[in-house]
């Protein structure tokens, strides 16, 4: 755990020098606007360690899987959201000597990420080794209203020395990813062309062939004069340069405004790519830096008034919840339903930036509640889409009649992992999928969004679980054989219950969506079942005997459903004893040594207990998180934010507290070591849900608002915004008070505590739970 980052509401605040933290803050402070985005890599040379990462969303490439043992239906590649031409460069000679932190004396440094903005600044004073000293300011921005373009203001100032500084934009397309299976790079040049202050470097993607081209353009002030020295440009394969020298005396400022604009052949022509690159570029000089940047801030500003999270109390944790949700915000925009969330972002390479089922099941949340509908809509759009690979991927594996497996891994629709416990086995992806649907239809009541994109996707889903299940003579019941659940430190185990209990509900959730669609729309339902050539009676008799029939391995001296057949046969000593030398145990132990302990890596049970806590009761959620929670490890980032909300559930608020911290501080604090990979941008929808539905109790029944909120002992208030049926309401827990104010005209009940509560439009409630009555 580390603890160098300052706390600060709104800011996320670096205090001196720290090369061994670099990788750690470059992921930390990375800038991105749901297009396209950019660790926080230096403006100038750097040349010690550092992981440069320039990303492009929807720009991929399928590098060849790497395994020693080749089985069948491995897929061929594993897709990667790539580093791209970096737009960012600006190196600067001090009287001939160049400027690089890691070969001068940094005197003072700070680096600062201005949450509410949008805004990563940097400062710092050097001396070189000619004894020369400089104060640099840099100010950089991925816009989010131009979201083509990025501006740097760049800034030299001269503490100590007259003489000359030489400044060189430049964009280099020469890059390469460290996670390249093969050490080659993706990238081969189309054309480039530079002159004066102005430069277009185009290149195209081995395979997938995407192009890209990228623009730059800027120009030199002096003490605030535009500068008109001679410019001298120089291109090689996949770069060019521009450069310019100023004459400076001691105290004089040297700034470099340089805007680039970065466009793909994934909205243009390939022959338009320069011109459309000029246009944006063209554009973003006409406004200026100023304005560029007042109407980004302005966005981000909006962005804020409907998701802001306000705490009292604890700069600690109001800084890390608003740097989860900048991070959520500028990751995805969901304008564009070709695209989703990779578990990094934009923040690095590990996992590819391709979709895992994080999105469905713990990012959605997050934007039902804090974006336009069409947003969450589009996350759903973009599985329906991939419908037909899903298919594709099932045929590989023997699945027939339009069964559906949806990827563990993709960019694409296809499956593109190539570890056998996750690609073959992790099978319970399919249900997180299918309850995003029930979802995104609970909260927006877009029931007609099952007519016909739901309902198709629910049907191949509900195809593969009818195939997937067989039935167990010596059990007299349906069995789910050879799965990994969410606890990938358990592989191919039998009857897996979240797995199988996802696969019980899918079914009755579509034989729901199928009596919808005949009452709703009988004409489009016939259309369907001959598209899909679904045998309706037969089919749906088959799953009813499923639903009817599972097996689900239980403890009933315990009142609890085991995670799979044999769990009890382990000694189940709890973490809490474990040597410290021992953690994290996917460090220090041998697989083997995992496989064969009960810890759990991550909510596994639990999971389905908290997807569908209406479920159980009470008592049955706290025997089961009594049971799990203890031997539960929480070494993935998507833990505690379900054991946050099951403990808030049952009232252990100080437990609640705890998961809370500790996933809202994870990369901040680099909590497992590994932020220098990247940020953990799905882990970040989970901690979204563990304040809003853990501290703030909330949660959609049947389409009815619910809230049973708490306030940690350590906080004085906290309040939290969410659209709702039409409605912006802010949600307030002060000492004894629960406050609803609605910010609309529309009307909204809710339950609050068990009591129920009309609030007007553009009307005030307050509740306090010991008088248990309207105030």
């Amino acid at each position: 755990m580390k603890d160098y980052i300052i706390h600060h509401n709104w800011k996320i605040i670096e205090e001196g020098f720290n090369p061994e933290y670099m990788r750690i803050s470059e992921s930390i402070f990375s800038i991105g606007n749901g297009k396209m985005g950019q660790r926080a890599n230096f403006e100038e040379k750097y040349s010690g360690d550092s992981l440069n990462g320039t990303y492009v969303a929807g720009i991929y490439y399928p590098d060849k899987t790497r395994v020693g043992w080749w089985k069948n239906g491995y897929p061929e590649y594993f897709a990667k959201i790539i580093n791209s031409t970096n737009w960012i460069g600006i190196r600067v000679k001090i009287n001939g000597e160049e400027l690089d932190l890691a070969k001068v004396k940094v005197l003072s440094f700070t680096r600062e990420l201005d949450m509410q903005h949008g805004l990563l600044s940097r400062r710092f004073v050097a001396e070189l080794k000619n004894g020369n000293q400089v104060e640099v300011s840099s100010h950089r921005f991925v816009s989010i209203t131009a979201t083509e373009i990025g501006a740097i203001r760049y800034t030299v100032k001269a503490i100590n020395f007259s003489g000359e500084i030489q400044v060189t934009p430049y964009l280099d397309g020469d890059v390469e990813n460290e996670d390249s299976n093969y050490d080659e790079k993706f990238w081969v040049e189309i054309s480039r062309a530079v002159g004066g202050n102005e430069g277009y470097l185009t290149v195209e993607t081995l395979k997938t062939q995407f192009q890209l081209c990228t623009g730059m353009w800027f120009h030199v002030l002096k003490n605030g004069e535009k500068v008109d020295s001679k410019i001298t440009n120089r291109n090689k394969e996949k770069y060019v340069e521009a450069s310019q020298k100023v004459s400076v005396a001691e105290g004089d400022e040297i700034t470099v405004e340089k805007f680039s604009s970065t466009v793909s052949s994934l909205y243009y022509k390939n022959d338009e790519l320069v011109e459309k690159a000029k246009e944006a570029i063209d554009l973003a000089v006409e406004a200026g830096f100023d304005i560029l940047f007042e109407s980004h801030k302005n966005k981000w500003l909006d962005k804020w008034e409907t998701s802001d999270i306000k705490i009292e109390g604890d700069v600690a944790a109001q800084q890390g919840i608003r740097f989860n949700i900048f991070q959520l915000n500028q990751t995805y925009s969901g304008e564009d339903e070709r695209f989703n969330i990779g578990p990094k972002g934009f923040t690095g390479e590990k996992y590819g930036g391709v979709t895992y089922w994080d999105t469905e099941a713990y990012c959605l949340p997050f934007y039902l509640s804090t974006a336009p509908q069409q947003v969450s809509r589009n996350l759903l759009i973009y599985r329906h889409k991939h419908l037909q690979k899903a298919i594709e991927n099932a045929e590989k594996l023997g699945f027939t009649n339009g069964a559906a497996l949806y990827p563990m891994v993709t960019i694409n629709g296809e499956e593109c992992h190539n570890e056998w416990e996750i690609t073959f086995e992790e099978v319970h992806r399919n249900g997180a999928i299918a309850y995003a649907i029930y979802d995104y239809i609970n909260y927006t009541g877009d029931k007609e969004y099952l007519a016909p994109y739901g309902f198709e996707v629910l049907l191949g889903i509900s195809r593969f679980w009818s195939q997937r299940v067989n039935w167990s003579a010596d059990k007299q019941k349906y069995v789910m054989l050879g799965v990994t659940g969410p606890n990938e430190y358990e592989n191919n185990v039998n009857n897996n219950f979240h797995t199988s209990y996802m696969a019980v509900w899918t079914l009755k959730y579509t034989l729901e969506a199928i009596a919808y669609l005949k009452a709703e729309f009988p004409f489009l339902y016939e259309e369907l079942i001959t598209k899909w050539k679904f045998n309706e009676i037969q089919e749906t008799e088959k799953w009813q005997d499923i639903i009817q029939n599972m097996y689900f391995p239980r403890d009933e001296k315990r009142g609890i459903y085991l995670q799979q057949d044999g769990f009890l046969d382990k000694d189940l000593t709890p973490v809490a004893e474990l040597p410290e030398s021992d953690r994290p145990i996917n460090q220090k132990w041998s697989w083997d040594r995992i496989l064969r302990a009960p810890y759990i890596k991550q909510a596994d049970t639990l999971q389905s207990v908290y997807l569908f806590q209406e479920n159980f009761t009470k008592e049955e959620i706290k025997a089961h998180f009594d049971f799990y929670e203890p031997l539960t490890v929480h070494e993935s980032s998507l833990s505690p934010c379900v054991h946050s909300i099951l403990a808030a559930k049952i009232g252990y608020q100080e437990k609640s507290y705890e998961m809370y911290l500790r996933t809202a501080r994870l990369d901040l604090d680099d909590y497992n070591n590994d932020t220098e990979d990247g940020l953990h941008i799905t882990s970040m929808g989970g901690t979204w849900m563990s304040f809003v539905m853990g501290l703030g109790g909330m949660r959609v029944v049947n389409g009815e608002l619910t809230f049973n909120p708490f306030l940690p002992d350590k906080w004085k208030s906290y309040s939290f915004r969410i659209d709702f049926g039409g409605a912006h309401l802010k949600v307030t827990k002060e000492g004894d008070f629960f406050v609803l104010e609605n910010h609309s005209a529309k009307e909204v009940k809710a339950l609050v505590w068990g009591e129920k509560v009309t609030i007007k439009g553009n009307d005030t409630v307050r509740l306090r739970k010991v008088a248990k009555h309207i105030l």
